[in-house]
């Protein structure tokens, strides 16, 4: 099993093969932090950038580290401080950024579709961090890497079901897509106005309330409301009345399997999508997502620099 690719852009074309490999790549980082290995040389002499053009602390928190711990030299570009304010082009950013000898691009853009673009205009690896309301493929990995930890076999014998804001989660696309590849269930549930249009891209059971979506899951991934997608504009009264008839409480996820996880990529919106008593409870693996957002990034980052020779 391998990966032999120069980028890393999303979940929709890996193979089986693929994704299993990360997974086990993963395992060996996750061990070797375990043992309090701070930094080991993998890529030392190798140079990454966070290219972030949208906020983020989970992702390009643990794609700092996680360069750091294999030695790489980091850089955090943000957008909001760079000639991007001047009407530099994506293109041009990437451009000058691999004519300093950079080996990987992490990628964070606002519109669906950046990444493959940069990808093919720069010789620097891309990983794609999340393109607008496309992909996220580094937290779908993590996320099962997150599921196999905690028993679940990544098969027909797991459902799972995503609920949220699926029309502007690239998450949800990205783990129903890997999902699908590894032959799990995939049950998808969303309120009217965060329901696509297009859901069948999912190949996913759709939904008609939370009491299904819960009911018999043994993985349950809840998502956030965007607010910053598209106009702001979700069209539901109040985050009290998402969480009644939308959000994850205790009463919904005892109708899910007895060992069922909760996982969220976070930041969560708390008595929102998701009450506290559920969060912090005993179902909730969020940080250990966390946790193992590191170990993943690192299995990343290391294949793209082995594979760049």
């Amino acid at each position: 099993m391998s990966y032999k690719r120069k980028d890393l852009l999303g979940t929709i074309d890996l193979s089986t093969d693929e994704i299993l490999y990360f997974l086990d790549a993963a395992k060996e980082f996750k061990n070797l932090n375990l043992q309090d290995i701070k930094k080991v040389d993998y890529l030392r002499g190798k140079t990454t950038i966070n290219a972030f053009y949208e906020n983020s602390t989970r992702t390009r928190t643990s794609f700092e580290i996680a360069a750091k711990r294999l030695g790489a030299d980091t850089i955090n570009f943000s957008s909001s401080n760079s000639s991007v304010n001047k009407g530099e082009t994506l293109i041009d950013t990437m451009n000058n950024m691999a004519a300093m000898k950079s080996d990987i691009i992490v990628l964070r853009h606002p519109s669906s579709g950046a990444a493959k673009l940069a990808s093919k205009h720069t010789d620097a690896s891309i990983v794609n961090a999340g393109d607008g309301m496309n992909e996220h493929p580094s937290q779908a990995l993590l996320d099962l890497f997150t599921l196999r930890e905690f028993g679940k076999s990544l098969d027909s014998n797991t459902t799972v079901a995503i609920v949220g804001d699926i029309a502007r989660s690239r998450v949800a696309r990205s783990d129903a897509w890997a999902m699908n590849t590894l032959g799990m269930n995939v049950k998808i549930f969303a309120p009217t106005m965060m329901m696509p249009k297009n859901a069948e891209v999912f190949n996913a059971h759709i939904c008609k309330n939370m009491e299904e979506a819960c009911e018999g899951s043994d993985v349950i991934i809840m998502l956030r409301i965007q607010l910053e997608r598209g106009d702001g504009d979700v069209s539901f009264p109040s985050s009290r009345e998402y969480s009644k008839f939308f959000g994850l409480n205790k009463k919904r996820i005892a109708l899910a399997n007895k060992n069922a996880i909760v996982l969220h990529p976070g930041p969560i919106n708390r008595g929102v999508e998701l009450n506290s008593d559920v969060a912090d409870g005993e179902h909730s693996v969020i940080l250990n997502q966390v946790e193992s957002g590191v170990a993943m990034r690192m299995a990343i980052l290391n294949t793209l620099i082995k594979n760049r020779g």
